[in-house]
Formats: structure tokens, sequence, C-alpha cells
């Protein structure tokens, strides 16, 4: 199997050899060639549905390797792994262990996250999904139904999850902030950040910090006045809203 084919493949499904290959996608590129990696005897975890991620956890999550906790990897946005499973010695002998259709007939976006044994990952048209990172077997599927009238000027993509404790936490094309329960991917909250009839809509990972989770809008295309807007975890309330661009009456507009 060639790269380009596997590269091509790679457009609308997971292509992985075990639960760590999801870990060294790295975000960097969302599930490259380089995400295929081998499973070694010792360093395959089963996958834990009771284990929560702390804040605590994410602000220490390079000393998991193990685990890819939040977009980038860590806060410092280093996007680097250390694991160092797959080198130049063995790249070349990677093959697939297990597929997952994602049902993304176009953009493929979304980097993975992986927490004690469980992959989750974004699809587009506002789908989460949840995989034991071992097997590929599906725990979970979830998806918000689309507004006939929506429009995303650049493709009905989603770049990822934040966890945090039970849940983790999607942004959506309609421009709504969810919190879905991390075992069941049942909803636990979900409120509206903002009319997507505005031009506005959600595609990127949000990030979370202690007990916020924070998100951005898109839609610079349509004249927007872009925001980012902090929630609480817990229960979905807006504690904050940053508007990046100034509005009527302020310097600079």
């Amino acid at each position: 199997m060639n790269s380009s084919f596997i590269k091509w493949r790679i457009k609308r499904r997971f292509l992985l050899t075990g639960w760590e290959s999801s870990i060294a996608s790295l975000g960097m590129t969302v599930l490259g060639v380089a995400a295929l990696t081998l499973c070694a005897i010792g360093t395959c975890f089963l996958p834990s549905a009771n284990a929560q991620v702390t804040a605590q956890r994410l602000l220490d999550s390079a000393k998991e390797p193990q685990n890819w906790l939040m977009y980038s990897g860590d806060y410092g946005g280093h996007r680097f792994s250390a694991l160092d499973q797959i080198n130049t010695s063995n790249a070349g002998a990677l093959v697939p262990k297990w597929a997952y259709q994602t049902m993304a007939g176009g953009k493929f976006e979304t980097t993975p996250l992986v927490a004690d044994g469980i992959l989750y990952g974004t699809g587009q048209d506002n789908r989460a999904f949840a995989l034991d990172a071992r097997s590929g077997r599906p725990i979970w599927q979830y998806q918000r139904a689309l507004p006939a009238d929506i429009r995303p000027c650049c493709g009905r993509v989603n770049r990822g999850l934040a966890i945090l404790r039970d849940k983790v936490f999607l942004g959506t094309l309609d421009s709504h902030v969810i919190a879905l329960d991390a075992k069941t991917g049942n909803v636990a909250w979900d409120v509206t950040a903002v009319d997507y009839r505005g031009g506005y809509s959600i595609t990127l990972a949000p990030l979370v910090i202690k007990n916020l989770v924070i998100i951005g809008v898109s839609g610079g295309e349509y004249g927007i006045r872009g925001f980012i807007d902090a929630y609480d975890t817990a229960t979905g309330e807006r504690k904050w809203r940053f508007h990046t661009t100034p509005g009527p009456g302020e310097p600079g507009h």
C-alpha cells in the first residue's frame, strides 16, 4: 500500500494500528501517514471510560505521552509527542489495524483526543464520536441536526473536541456549544452562542482552562463581528465574551 493511497483513504476514515496511533497524530496532520503506529507490548492500555480528565491532568498533559488531551497536545501548543515508536527504521512497515468510517464526504479536519484508551473525534455536519482506540469499536456517536439554511463559508468541517472530567465539548456549524457525556454521548447541556443566520458558525476545537470552556466563532467572510466566549463547563452558563474587533462607538471601529 503506497503512501498516496493511504493519504487518500485517510480523508474519509481513520486508518490506525492501535490506540497509540491516534496519539501520534500530533495535531500536525490530521491522522496522516505518520499517525499509523505500532502497539508495542506493555504500552497498550485497556480503555477506561471511568477515568476522568481533570484540570490538573490538562495542565500536566506533557507527562502523559500515551494520551492526547487537547487539540494541540498541551497549553503551549507544541503539538509534540514524546512517543518514539515510529521512527525512520519502522515507518515503512506500518499497516492499517482498523478503520472507522467518519461519513466525511469532503474535507476532514479533526484532531482526535485520546484519554485513557478512548478516542474522541468529530466529523462533518455536527458529528462527534467515541471509539475504543485499541480496536476501533464505536462506543457512541452523536449528531446535531443541521438547519436547511446553514451556509458555512469553507466546508462543513469541525476541528475537534475538548474534554474535562465527565464531559466533552463541541462547537457546531449552527453556532451552538454543546457538552456531551463522555461515557454515553448524551447531551449534558446545549447553548446557542449566536444566531447562525447572521453568517456565524463554529468550526474550531474548544479549549478548556480550569472550569471554563473557551471557544470562538467563524464567519469573517460574511463580515461578522468576531468574538471569543467562555462557558461554565458544568452548566453551560456564559461567563464572558471578548469581541475581537471594535463595535460602533468604540475606538478603531
